[in-house]
């Protein structure tokens, strides 16, 4: 009862504060001008925004830009606009103002043509959102990528460790790692088998990021996996005018630091650039060792030419993570001391293990080996190149390659020796032992190289084509070595009891066409083939041996209309489909004479956009129908992965919201919504019956879809009450999940409000260019939530038993950071 009351009245403090914002609005300044070229001929689209303010507006045909609802003071308005310089003004405003800008043709191709291929804009029929790089930064504390994008809609991030640093996860419109697809520069970064992008093998990335774009649903055409719930489009840091040099550290709960050096040269002789960055992150996670110690590094080089753009980016990253991946029982979440002792019992615990579990609280860590980790390193390699032949015909292409090579190393209790193809050890006057405790790694070498490339012709300028690709392999030598066994056999260390490799390749070419046929109409088709080859050979682990090959051909069309209603406002529809392989474990773990089925995804979007100076806002509606998606069966493997089955029908219907209000020159309110029903027609859930043998089978009618909650919830409110210092106070929401497809309220994630604070502050002094203080405080009401776990069932005794697991997130616990610029 208390609980629900203090609930209550969070809400509705929340809903007076919104409520009483616009008693805050200032009287209002405007400043109005024209943004032209130099021979003074209009340039329509150019971006004109106050620096370190949401405020941002774009010219009209005619060149013109208004900013409306300012208060007195002094502004810097940058003024941007592509193959153009960008412009800064400083200027006092205690009045209606007029300000002017003439820009400047700029003498090298600019870093936008990279992704300009495989971006959406606003003439897009397409759901997206836009990040920027200052947005980035002020939400870069060290944690990974995931959690600096988690106040976009639709998305819930979780944490292995429980911190933000470490194994995280990201989610959007329900949709897991494995289903959004991620590229760098326009070059693929989902892992070939898997399709899972792990943001622990790019730690402190983000600080090479110039801009996200995050586009919902299938999007557009891209390379790589294909988008079953979003993509997200990453641009790495673009070349900077003058040099740099800058030091990042940060200092927080759970013992957690970050270590960041970055460097660059500006433009030497207006040609080129180089720009480079050495981290180290380490943090002991809220979980009991769920310890990380991350390292990465970027370089980048470039030529920039009138009218080319050669660049090279090399990049790495070095994880080493204590294992936390397991979770943590339900009865341990809840303290039930009965339930505790039956999971005991039911799992034959030892002593050891059994007073780690009774003794450890929400922070349990089921491992206990002091060397229960994850190691792996990867390297990146681009080589990128665009030409501008005209002003009607230009190409990008990049070559790249990566190479990734590492190892968990797990200690296992009383593990069958026939598992490893080790022979019984012979007792003397006694019974063979056929089990022993050992240690185990399981390694992964893999590379991955090929080549994208983008045309772009542009005839006149209501009509756009671009023709793209992509070829890409992948090479993956999986196997597994016993590094220690109480009983050894006949094994030794070197010798590996598994053995396989998985080949992949990867081939797609798209078209598109944009078309305005009159002025305020845009329309346009995208048509993408792609087929994959797969052969996975070898042995597994338990010794199962893998003969999988398979070839899949993908025709995955997307059209689309955009209608402006006026300068500042349109509504767009898209109908788009997308076709994608089933995983390496939907292969591997299928049961014998079975082969799961590709997917294929029929994707309805309807949105609606408006911006001006004060108010911008998107509001989409979207269908999503399945045919024969992959969904999980609550049936787990022995390292914890889910097993996966085809299911004939499903689907997704939902209304996103996306807004931001210009309160006064001193308040922000930015707030999105997610709303969504997620239904599988008919799903089948199989589990272990250990009394009589094989399987129980249970049928269920349209269900809810595992990890896909109804309600996602953020809003946020910054103060800017002095030039260079802001403070955000941000609230989100995530409704009730349910672990499995049954619908199950016995199996389900409790739905939460959680509530961050972040402060910032800018300010200079002689030699140093910038310097910022921040604070990043999470979950300021000490909310204890889970925002992950899995389930899996088995038939004993005569009864069903259900084994749940949650990952615990931390509670009230800050990030400190300081952040100097030369």
């Amino acid at each position: 009862m208390g609980l629900t009351k203090n609930k209550t009245l969070k809400n509705l403090l929340f809903a007076a504060l919104v409520a009483m914002l616009p008693f805050f609005v200032s009287a209002q300044i405007s400043v109005t001008g024209k943004v032209t070229d130099q021979n003074q001929q209009p340039l329509p689209g150019a971006t004109v925004k106050l620096r370190n303010q949401k405020t941002a507006v774009v010219s009209n045909a005619t060149g013109t830009y208004s900013i409306t609802n300012l208060s007195g003071g002094k502004y810097t308005i940058v003024v941007s606009y592509v193959g153009y310089k960008t412009v800064e003004k400083t200027i006092d405003i205690n009045q209606n103002t007029t300000a002017d800008f003439s820009l400047a043709p700029q003498n090298f191709l600019a870093d936008e043509v990279i992704v300009r291929a495989t971006r959406a804009t606003d003439k897009s029929a397409t759901t997206y959102k836009n990040i920027s790089k200052e947005e980035i930064q002020q939400n870069n504390f060290g944690q990974d990528l995931p959690f600096i994008l988690q106040n976009t809609p639709g998305v819930v991030v979780t944490s292995d460790a429980g911190a933000g640093v470490g194994y995280t996860g990201i989610r959007i419109r329900g949709s897991d790692n494995s289903r959004i697809n991620v590229t760098v520069n326009g070059i693929p970064i989902n892992d070939s088998e898997s399709q899972g992008t792990f943001y622990v093998n790019m730690p402190d990335f983000a600080s090479s990021v110039d801009n996200v774009q995050i586009q919902r649903g299938v999007g557009t055409s891209t390379n790589g996996a294909g988008a079953f719930g979003a993509s997200l489009n990453i641009q790495t840091t673009a070349s900077e005018t003058e040099p740099y040099a800058e030091l990042n550290n940060t200092y927080g709960s759970f013992n957690t630091w970050k270590n960041t050096v970055k460097v660059g040269t500006g433009l030497i002789n207006n040609r080129f650039s180089f720009d480079g960055r050495l981290s180290r992150i380490s943090s002991d996670g809220y979980v009991d060792r769920g310890s990380s110690l991350l390292k990465s590094y970027f370089l980048s080089g470039a030529y920039h030419g009138d009218k080319d753009l050669l660049r090279v980016n090399v990049f790495s990253g070095n994880e080493k993570t204590y294992q936390s991946w397991n979770g943590i029982p339900q009865s341990r979440l809840e303290n039930d001391l009965a339930g505790m002792q039956a999971y005991i019992d039911r799992n034959g615990l030892s002593a050891e293990d059994a007073e780690n579990l009774l003794n450890s609280g929400r922070r349990y860590n089921s491992f206990l080996y002091n060397n229960q980790t994850d190691n792996y390193t990867q390297n990146h390699y681009q080589l990128i190149y665009a030409r501008q032949f005209s002003e009607q015909f230009s190409f990008n292409g990049a070559l790249h390659y990566t190479k990734g090579e590492g190892y968990y190393e797990e200690y296992r209790v009383q593990d069958s020796l026939k598992h490893y193809g080790l022979n019984p050890v012979a007792v003397a006057g006694g019974t063979p032992i056929t089990e022993t405790d050992l240690i185990r790694r399981r390694w992964l070498d893999n590379d991955f190289y090929g080549v994208t490339y983008a045309f772009n012709y542009v005839p006149e300028k209501n009509l756009n084509f671009t023709l793209g690709g992509a070829y890409n392999e992948y090479k993956g030598a999986h196997f597994g070595q016993v590094i220690w066994a109480q009983y050894a056999s006949n094994g030794n260390i070197d010798r590996h009891y598994y053995d396989n490799e998985g080949f992949k390749t990867d081939f797609n070419v798209y078209g598109k066409v944009n078309y305005s046929p009159v002025d305020d109409l845009s329309l346009f088709a995208d048509l993408q083939y792609r087929r994959v080859y797969y052969d996975i050979a070898g042995t597994e682990n338990k010794l199962n041996t893998l003969a999988i090959n398979q070839t899949l051909n993908f025709f995955n069309p997307k059209f689309g209309a955009t209608y402006f209603i006026d300068p500042q406002s349109n509504i767009y529809a898209s109908y788009s489909v997308a076709n994608k392989e089933p995983n390496r474990d939907d292969f591997t773990d299928a049961a014998v004479g079975v082969i799961p089925k590709p997917e294929r995804l029929n994707d309805l979007e309807l949105g609606y956009r408006f911006k001006n100076e004060q108010f911008n806002i998107g509001a989409n509606a979207y269908g999503m129908f399945y045919k024969n998606q992959l969904v999980v069966t609550g049936k787990i493997n022995d390292v914890g992965g889910n097993f996966r089955q085809n299911v004939d029908r499903s689907y997704r219907l939902g209304i996103e919201l996306d807004g931001s209000y210009v309160l006064s020159r001193q308040f922000v309110l930015n707030a999105n919504a997610a709303l969504s029903r997620n239904k599988i027609k008919n799903f089948t859930e199989y589990y272990d019956d250990y009394d009589n043998g094989g399987q129980v089978v249970k049928n269920y009618e349209l269900t809810d879809i595992s990890y896909s909650p109804n309600t996602v919830l953020f809003g946020e409110l910054v103060y800017k009450p002095v030039s260079g210092f802001a403070v955000a106070l941000q609230s989100k929401y995530v409704s009730k999940q349910y672990l499995d497809n049954t619908q199950n309220n016995d199996r389900t994630l409790n739905g939460y409000w959680v509530s961050n604070a972040r402060l910032g502050y800018d300010f200079k002094f002689a030699g140093v260019k910038n310097m910022n203080l921040g604070l990043l405080v999470n979950n300021i009401f000490d909310k204890k939530y889970e925002s992950n776990g899995y389930t899996y069932g088995y038939q004993s005794g005569g009864s069903r038993i259900t084994e749940n697991f949650f990952y615990p997130q931390a509670g009230t616990n800050f990030l400190l950071s300081l952040n100097v610029k030369f």
